[in-house]
């Protein structure tokens, strides 16, 4: 459990005590959302720093109040951390999350009503790719490429047909629910060929990218997306890495275009993340996140579930309820009884809607950080088997999650 300051209690005892619920919440439950991670504790306080208490509207050395000696050498040390972690000419660390951070994009690369052209949200990407609830699919002209239909991936030929026909200005490329290898290099090609933007947003897979499990898109993407927790695992932040010639548009979009003053406590939180994701033991670390996604996919298959696209090469594996005639919200309601922290999520071609759709969305992260290898992905696949058997019986999900919390007390938190 962490330490907690006496001061919240005395101060705030009920938020105290939520706290202290959080805290127990996240140590006795086996946490699969793929966006989440557990952070170092000297993130967490980097985080709680006190330059929570320091506003910094402007860049390193050009701001608009005074006091910034310190704000401006964080800003810089994390921003040249970024650069040399991922190898990018030019970094923004100061979009407040990945939405915004992909809004900043748009607004600096196009003009409202112009053509984009991403991947459809019922297909693995996100609502910022062009989906009509979002910015990107209300003030832009958005087209969406699917996977193909028998093998549940990307179709680069069917995508650089559609690219020819569509002619976006910004092609966008990069998942939130995709569990297969993305070629970048092929994106770029397409892209290249149609003369449009390449947007890369590695949100989910920027850990994977940072410690080379993953091909790159620096070397072929024009503007290069992140947040900065998931399997980066830092604070929650987003992040703009681009080629050099597109700085300055992509800086005055971000400010004084779309934000204020840049939150410093979790500038400088993102720093103290790039320093650890720069070292072997990172590395280890994110191969094992793959590792032990693949070992997980595995158990499921033996427990005769369904995976879109048969399985795993990254974070991410998305399980189709789809043959067991359930529902991936009453699955999820029932894992979560069970000890079993996951969301609902959309599938390929889904017939159900996306309130209530016909898949789980899984992802390693946050186990692999607690250092849970591939036999313990094997017990993990054993609860989930047993919940999804036992979904509406509430007595075999009690039980369930007895064995889980049993088996998350061997694997403390950071």
């Amino acid at each position: 459990m962490t330490q907690r300051s006496p001061e919240i209690q005395q101060a705030d005892p009920e938020v105290f005590e939520i706290l202290e619920a959080e805290d127990q919440r996240q140590h006795t439950t086996v946490r699969l959302i793929a966006s989440e991670n557990y952070t170092s504790k000297a993130v967490m306080e980097a985080t709680g720093s006190r330059l929570t208490n320091k506003y910094s509207e402007g860049y390193p050395g050009k701001r608009y109040y005074q006091g910034q000696e310190n704000t401006d050498r964080i800003e810089r040390l994390a921003c040249e951390r970024a650069k040399s972690l991922f190898g990018a000419e030019h970094v923004n660390i100061q979009p407040y999350s990945g939405s915004p951070a992909n809004l900043a994009v748009f607004y600096a690369m196009l003009e409202p009503g112009d053509k984009v052209l991403g991947m459809g949200l019922p297909f693995g990407g996100h609502l910022t790719h062009g989906w009509k609830v979002s910015f990107s699919g209300r003030f832009y002209d958005a087209h969406a490429y699917a996977v193909d239909p028998t093998t549940e991936q990307i179709d680069y030929d069917a995508v650089a047909r559609q690219a020819r026909e569509v002619r976006p200005k910004m092609l966008i490329c990069g998942a939130s629910a995709y569990p297969r290898t993305i070629d970048f290099q092929r994106f770029a090609e397409i892209a290249r060929e149609v003369d449009a933007v390449l947007l890369a947003d590695i949100a989910h897979i920027a850990g994977l990218v940072a410690a080379g499990v993953h091909p790159s898109p620096i070397d072929v993407a024009d503007v290069v997306t992140t947040t900065t927790h998931k399997t980066l695992r830092g604070p929650r932040g987003g992040m703009i890495m681009c080629k050099a010639e597109h700085a300055k548009a992509i800086d005055r979009a971000v400010f004084p275009g779309l934000q204020g003053g840049p939150h410093m406590n979790a500038v400088a939180a993102a720093a103290v993340a790039f320093g650890e994701a720069n070292t072997d033991d990172f590395k280890a670390y994110a191969q094992q996140v793959v590792d032990n996604a693949r070992a997980l996919a595995e158990g499921l298959l033996t427990h005769g579930l369904r995976l879109v696209t048969g399985g795993t090469d990254n974070h991410l594996v998305l399980l189709d309820l789809t043959p067991r005639e359930l529902g991936g919200r009453a699955a999820a309601t029932a894992l979560e009884k069970a000890g079993v922290v996951v969301n609902s999520n959309s599938i390929p071609f889904d017939k159900r809607k996306p309130f209530d759709p016909s898949g789980i969305r899984i992802g390693t992260a946050a186990v692999t950080t607690r250092g849970m290898d591939q036999g313990a992905m094997g017990q993990i696949a054993g609860f989930i088997g047993r919940a999804l058997d036992n979904i509406d019986d509430d007595t075999a999900l009690s039980a369930i999650r007895a064995d889980v919390e049993a088996f998350c007390a061997d694997y403390p938190i950071p």
